[in-house]
């Protein structure tokens, strides 16, 4: 929010006098001004789903006395700013500006230059922390994902894995894993340059997103190496959406005008509530394995069933592009 993004000013004041000098002045901000006449009012107001910007609150406000108006405001955790306007800067008021209590204070007999002042101060310091926070939002996104494919990056997979083996332990439900790494990723480097090989793995998480459910998590754990958590999911599954997704590598990638046809290795194990670290040796291990049999391969971990399907054809007979593949 900016002073200039149409604040919402609550008054909240049962004294005509002051209504007849601050609604003005409230107005001449250009934003919505709302009246409340009673505590139980301004409460009504200050909890409603759109909550207003800025409140300024009578502390003669006929209701619910002041502090427990208050207490009642600032327990529902809204981010709204509250100037208290009062007869003086007493003791007591200035303890709620520095506990936070309140954002700002304005004695009742103030004249209009320091009314405006001081909202437009409260005004700008509600933008500078909506700001803030939008910010550290931001930031907080950025640390969570891998900044190229947008997929999670290692350290936050890592961390939501050990969140799922907790659900996994308590609940005894069941969790499995998908590494793939796409084969030979540096002989593309090579032929097509880094740009190019970059928006074939942007291209790639892309498709297999389509593939997974809205609460499976898929990771970038190296240059062409990816992990997919797959809470809820049985061995059986896991190795049938392995198939499905070395299925979707056979159709073809567009890169720099050129079509190519990549494929990849897979690994499926199950955690069976162990620490993922373990399930991820598994992992890597029967990614090894796969390696060892050939380009798109699936090869299970000792507790998951087998896959039962060869390697794809590298030419599509459904494409009539000329494919590049290795």
């Amino acid at each position: 929010m900016s002073i200039q993004s149409q604040p919402a000013l609550l008054l909240a004041s049962g004294d005509p006098a002051l209504l007849q000098v601050v609604e003005p002045i409230l107005r001449a901000f250009g934003g919505r001004v709302s009246i409340a006449l009673s505590a139980e009012a301004a409460l009504a107001a200050m909890w409603a789903p759109e909550t207003p910007t800025v409140v300024l609150l009578d502390d003669r406000l006929p209701g619910i006395p002041t502090n427990q108006l208050l207490a009642a405001a600032r327990a529902e955790d809204n981010r709204f700013s509250i100037i208290l306007i009062a007869d003086s800067a007493c003791e007591e008021c200035l303890l709620r500006v520095r506990e936070g209590v309140i954002d700002d204070l304005i004695p009742r007999g103030s004249d209009e230059t320091w009314w405006q002042l001081r909202i437009e101060l409260v005004l700008r310091n509600a933008s500078l922390a909506r700001e803030t926070e939008l910010l550290q939002a931001a930031i907080a996104q950025h640390a969570q994902f891998d900044q190229l494919t947008g997929a999670y990056n290692r350290g936050t997979l890592l961390s939501l894995l050990f969140r799922e083996t907790d659900r996994v332990q308590r609940m005894s439900t069941s969790l499995c894993g998908i590494l793939f790494d796409i084969d030979d990723f540096g002989h593309w480097n090579a032929r097509l340059g880094h740009d190019a090989c970059d928006q074939l793995l942007v291209q790639t998480v892309t498709r297999i997103q389509r593939l997974l459910r809205s609460y499976d998590l898929l990771g970038r754990l190296g240059n062409d190496e990816f992990l997919i958590a797959l809470p809820g999911c049985t061995p059986v599954n896991a190795v049938l959406l392995a198939e499905r997704i070395r299925e979707a590598f056979t159709e073809p990638f567009h890169v720099a005008g050129m079509a190519v046809r990549l494929s990849a290795c897979f690994a499926v194990a199950s955690s069976h509530g162990r620490s993922p670290i373990v399930m991820l040796r598994e992992l890597e291990a029967a990614l090894c394995q796969a390696k060892e049999r050939g380009p798109e391969t699936v090869q299970s971990a000792a507790d998951c069933p087998s896959a039962l399907s060869h390697p794809v054809a590298f030419l599509s007979a459904s494409s009539s592009e000329d494919l590049l593949a290795w």
